[in-house]
């Protein structure tokens, strides 16, 4: 049995038949699977006793696929959603979401993994990051969809982006840690 309703489903599928690329909420979302399975493979190496550098250098690069893909949703997506939906609250709740996952982020990255409470953060900030997805996907990619916004071209910017963001990282990573921590 299927979550959707028949009439949902039969527009869904359709939708699905119509996309040629994927859209700006396929490139989200295939970030949200992304940083789960990082997430996944943190939990791995904590079971196992891994060494703190292994720890460390996977903790780092969900840290920084966090920031690029907040800064995605902050600088293309949410203001999209926003001029369409004309729902401030939604997307405030969403930047304010965003905003606590930056101050987990720097935690972590000012931290040592040999701290105690490392392993312990990385497994906040997991949580934390699995009930904001829920939450975007029920309330705000739906409705995204649903507003009719040109979500081939967002995809587009969001790809151009997140090239130009990747090729940054390092400095993207000490503004995160200098702006959390002031």
């Amino acid at each position: 049995m299927t979550p959707f309703p028949a009439a949902e489903s039969n527009a869904a599928d359709a939708y699905t038949m119509k996309k040629q690329a994927p859209d700006a909420i396929d490139l989200l979302d295939a970030d949200h699977l992304a940083v789960h399975a990082l997430f996944q493979s943190y939990r791995e190496l904590v079971r196992t006793r891994a060494p703190a550098l292994q720890r460390r250098a996977l903790a780092e690069e969900i840290c920084m696929e966090l920031t690029i893909h907040a800064k995605l949703e902050e600088e293309l997506f949410y203001p999209a959603v926003r001029d369409a939906l004309h729902d401030d609250e939604l997307v405030d709740e969403a930047e304010d979401q965003h905003g606590s996952q930056r101050e987990f982020v720097a935690q972590i990255l000012a931290t040592s993994p040999e701290d105690e409470l490392y392993d312990a953060r990385v497994a906040v900030l997991s949580e934390y990051v699995e009930r904001h997805v829920r939450q975007e996907r029920e309330q705000v990619f739906n409705r995204a969809l649903a507003a009719r916004i040109d979500m081939q071209a967002l995809a587009r910017a969001i790809t151009v982006r997140k090239e130009e963001l990747r090729a940054v990282s390092e400095a993207l990573r000490e503004d995160t840690l200098a702006s959390a921590l002031a």
